[in-house]
This record gives structure tokens, C-alpha cells and sequence, in this order.
């Protein structure tokens, strides 16, 4: 066909996906209010789908609540990307148990595994939690970093794939996106009419034990 293939053709999906978008003659496809999302189907097998527009992003009337970094300098140095650099951010400064009010572990990054009617999907990073009564929270994260987008169809299959291994568990999706000067926006998402909805949404800067402000603190007081 005269077509330049790539040297990866798995990172394809991923771009449209998450990266560049879709080409122009397949937007001009699209009803108003609608978008194509790619979405699995089973193995190795992907659909194109016409959904109600669905964007998840950080609102810009939001405070950024000052948080201590705990990040160690060695992991800030040798971080390969920006999503190994933010899932070691979460991590380190333990944002979800700030964000969800639980006690949460890391289980394991990068997870790939199979949900049915689905297909092979990856995890950025999976937590299990616990809250004061001992209910246990099954918590995918999804990470994105510099100009990815956080992805809905992501959302809705690590929503799916800890349906279906952890039945009967609390399932909580989590994404996290940098923002600006070492900002990190952290959404809870849902999924409600086919649709990723969040649930709630909260703005985290690392701060130096220097920088934090006395009474920026003692605002936060409930």
C-alpha cells in the first residue's frame, strides 16, 4: 500500500489514544458533542466507538494545597519519564492516603493483565487500602504526565478489570496529571451512564519544609 509502518506499531493506539489524537479525516466524522474513542474488545482486537464527548482535566479555579516533599533526590534524578517521576510522587508523599483519607499500599506498577471483553490491559500502578473500620479498597491509578491526556477508556478498564478480580472489593479509580510548578491534580473517577464522571478532584504542591507557610497551614484546619 506505499504506507511507512512504525517501528512499534502497539505504541499506535497508544498515541491516538492518549498522545496525538485522531487524524483529521476521522474527527470529520464526528457528530457535534460526539468523539471516536478506540476501545478493546477482546484480545489483541480494538473497536472504534462514537461516544458523548468526555474530558477529564484540571480545573483552574482550584487552591493547590501545600504538601511536605518526601520525594527522595535520588528518585527525582533518575526517573526515566514524567510518569515514572509522578507515580514515585504519589508514592513517596503518600497523596492518596492524603486524598482518600485511607492507609493505602503499592501492590505493583505496570501491571498487565486480561479483563474480559476486553482484552490485555495495563495498570499504571495498583493500590490496596484500608479505611478505619477495615474495609479493603481496591485503587488503580492511572498517571500522565506533560502533554498526555487522561484517558476515560483507561479509567473504565481499570474500573473493570478490579470488578472482575476483586468482586465484591470497593474499587476507586484514581488519575493523577503534573500541572505546573510542581503541581500535582489528583481526580477520583467514576464511570455513571457510560460516561467517566469525577467524583472529586483536589490540586497538591510540594513544598520544602521551608516554604510552607504557617498560616497557609493552619487554613486547612477542619
Amino acid at each position: 500500500m506505499g504506507v511507512d509502518l512504525p517501528k512499534n506499531l502497539g505504541d499506535v493506539i497508544y498515541a491516538l489514544r492518549y498522545r496525538i489524537g485522531m487524524p483529521d479525516s476521522i474527527l470529520e466524522t464526528q457528530a457535534p458533542g460526539l468523539e471516536w474513542v478506540i476501545e478493546g474488545v477482546g484480545r489483541a482486537k480494538y473497536a472504534f466507538r462514537l461516544v458523548r464527548l468526555n474530558r477529564v482535566v484540571p480545573r483552574t479555579d482550584l487552591p493547590a494545597i501545600a504538601i511536605p516533599d518526601s520525594t527522595p533526590e535520588l528518585i527525582r534524578a533518575y526517573a526515566l519519564d514524567d510518569e515514572q517521576a509522578l507515580l514515585a510522587i504519589v508514592r513517596y508523599n503518600r497523596l492518596l492516603d492524603v486524598f482518600l483519607r485511607l492507609t493505602t499500599y503499592s501492590l505493583q506498577n505496570h501491571l498487565r493483565t486480561t479483563a474480559k471483553g476486553i482484552g490485555q490491559i495495563e495498570i499504571d500502578e495498583l493500590y490496596m487500602g484500608v479505611d478505619r473500620d477495615g474495609c479493603h479498597y481496591a485503587i488503580p491509578v492511572q498517571a500522565k504526565g506533560g502533554s498526555d491526556q487522561i484517558s476515560v477508556v483507561q479509567a473504565k478498564q481499570d474500573l473493570t478489570w478490579c470488578e472482575q478480580r476483586f468482586p465484591g472489593m470497593k474499587v476507586r479509580a484514581i488519575s493523577a496529571q503534573f500541572m505546573s510548578d510542581e503541581r500535582v491534580a489528583l481526580f477520583e473517577l467514576a464511570v455513571e451512564d457510560d460516561m467517566v464522571k469525577v467524583v472529586e478532584e483536589r490540586h497538591y504542591r510540594l513544598a520544602r519544609a521551608g516554604d510552607l507557610n504557617r498560616d497557609e497551614v493552619l487554613k486547612y484546619r477542619p
